[in-house]
């Protein structure tokens, strides 16, 4: 599976490390990078369905979760 949250679709983006005198001369001895999201699996208990799902989910879609309830953040999401 990959590396994506679940409810809010966040996933890894390429971001380059620049301090102040290299945006100056638009050199880049620094490169690129990959920022992660702040990915966790988290198991919900959905009592519509009385079933467990299990979640890759960001931190953002936790709040989420915790805002609408899960069915309705799963339902969102169109994954049920």
């Amino acid at each position: 599976m990959a590396k994506q949250c679940a409810i809010t679709g966040k996933s890894s983006i390429v971001g380059g490390g620049y301090s102040n005198r290299v945006r100056a001369t638009k050199f880049n001895p620094t490169g690129t990078r990959r920022r992660y999201a702040n990915l966790q699996t988290k198991t919900y208990f959905v009592p519509e369905i009385n079933q467990k799902v299990t979640l890759t989910i960001s931190a953002k879609g936790m709040k989420t979760v915790a805002k609408k309830g899960i069915y309705k953040a799963l339902k969102d999401a169109e994954l049920i």
